[in-house]
């Protein structure tokens, strides 16, 4: 499992032999209430839902609730450290179904269902990862995102 301090790849997939089936490395990440605050600062979302345990114990919840758009982050975390440098995400969509708590773990996965010359299309999910390590409830899903290829920090960046 990573954490927010693990070194970034050095390797990644060769873009030229993706395939319909490939299957990206899921990407593991425990959600804490440090990191829900640094995340509400990089926002500027200070709800208090994202980092006051009085306030959600009064509003009956089991903790402090992670912002929905982590799991944005860290499915564009998961894609560029699978393509590496060389790949933009140009599109990314993804549904919200349950809540994630600080403390839980994430976990994203997907795999290939496109491949054209210069992009390639991921299904994906992201689920909180039950005691056992199983996948447990659905955090997002469906999530489908498409990546350029070949392409570093998005259109028009110099190679």
């Amino acid at each position: 499992m990573s954490t927010w301090t693990d070194a970034f790849p050095t390797t990644f997939a060769d873009q030229a032999s993706l395939a319909v089936g490939d299957v990206v490395p899921p990407l593991e990440r425990t959600i804490g209430l440090t990191d829900m605050v640094a995340y509400a600062g990089a926002t500027w979302d200070w709800h208090k839902l994202h980092y006051d345990a009085a306030y959600v114990a009064e509003k009956k919840l089991p903790g402090p609730i992670v912002d929905g758009q982590v799991y944005g982050a860290l499915l564009v975390e998961m894609l560029q450290d699978w393509l590496g440098p060389q790949s933009f995400v140009h599109e990314l969509e993804f549904t919200f179904r349950n809540l994630v708590f600080a403390g839980e773990t994430l976990r994203c996965s997907g795999s290939v269902t496109e491949v054209a010359d210069d992009r390639v299309t991921v299904e994906m999910k992201v689920v909180v990862v039950a005691e056992d390590g199983t996948d447990g409830r659905a955090a997002a899903a469906p999530c489908r995102a498409v990546v350029l290829l070949g392409t570093p920090d998005g259109p028009g960046a110099p190679a």
